[in-house]
């Protein structure tokens, strides 16, 4: 089970949201109210595979939260607002961040985006940093080509999260930034555009 440490100083929307990802998306979330609770859960319980920080709540002091909780949690380490302007958000994702995420954001998309920056992806809503264009220079992950490997010898992808040792939906996930990076219509438009760019 992911574990995923949710800090918002909001009651009602921190315990609304850690239902909705235990429910649908059966995440293990631990919360905290503050920067220095959540500091302190990441020391006392150890690894998490993602940290989701309020941009507004005690002891974060605008950026510098993430530059603190980096320090005792190895994980990526997400923000979150309802009213940040958008610069803040760039600013955040060029620090470091794993992700921005919008409290506009549906519960679905929400999870989804979860997942992404779990499975080492950078999340940037459009509206706040517009992604990369396809280009020649195609930059993935190592293991995005592990992934892509796969996909071209051919094999599904419970297959490819046997052989890889991740779950499933990691998998898709991957698959879908593989697509979007290759300027793939589906996993065999991708498989044979990274045979010819020398890829695979």
């Amino acid at each position: 089970m992911l574990r995923i440490l949710l800090a918002d100083d909001h009651d009602l929307v921190r315990g609304t949201l850690a239902a909705y990802m235990h429910r649908e998306a059966k995440f293990d979330v631990y919360q905290a109210a503050s920067l220095k609770e959540a500091c302190d859960l990441c020391m006392r319980v150890g690894t998490f595979d993602l940290v989701v920080l309020d941009f507004r709540m005690p002891g974060m002091e605008g950026l510098n939260g993430l530059d603190q909780i980096s320090k005792v949690c190895s994980c990526p380490v997400a923000l979150m607002s309802g009213a940040a302007p958008l610069d803040v958000a760039d600013r955040a994702l060029r620090q470091g961040a794993a992700g921005f995420l919008p409290k506009t954001l549906t519960p679905e998309t929400m999870v989804k985006a979860l997942h992404w920056m779990i499975a080492g992806e950078i999340y940037r809503p459009e509206a706040v940093v517009p992604q990369r264009e396809n280009g020649p220079n195609v930059r993935l992950t190592a293991r995005e080509i592990e992934v892509l490997q796969c996909v071209s010898e051919g094999k599904q992808n419970k297959e490819i999260a046997e052989d890889l040792e991740i779950q499933e939906v990691t998998v898709k996930l991957h698959v879908k930034a593989l697509s979007r990076k290759l300027g793939a219509k589906n996993r065999t438009h991708a498989a044979m555009l990274a045979r010819d760019m020398g890829l695979v």
